[in-house]
């Protein structure tokens, strides 16, 4: 992970989501990835590098993953660097 230029770290909602689908045995890789990625950004500068990028994709796009690991994963795309609104 590389340092945050700006903008905002994993809010209580996101964390707490992230949690659930760490602790979750149906939670997939990807969804983990994802959400362990949000989780090391709650209090941190840290933001998301491309393979949990690459996960959290993956996750939104699966029909079959929670809204918990889903909400987690949207946290980590939302602190890719270079991704401003379009």
């Amino acid at each position: 992970m590389s340092k945050r230029r700006g903008g905002e770290s994993t809010g209580p909602r996101a964390a707490s989501a992230a949690a659930k689908t760490l602790s979750s045995p149906a939670a997939g890789k990807p969804a983990k990835s994802a959400a362990g990625s949000a989780l090391t950004q709650v209090h941190s500068k840290e933001v998301t590098g491309s393979k949990a990028a690459t996960a959290a994709a993956r996750t939104l796009s699966s029909p079959g993953a929670s809204p918990a690991a889903k909400s987690a994963a949207g946290s980590a795309l939302t602190q890719r660097p270079g991704r401003g609104k379009r």
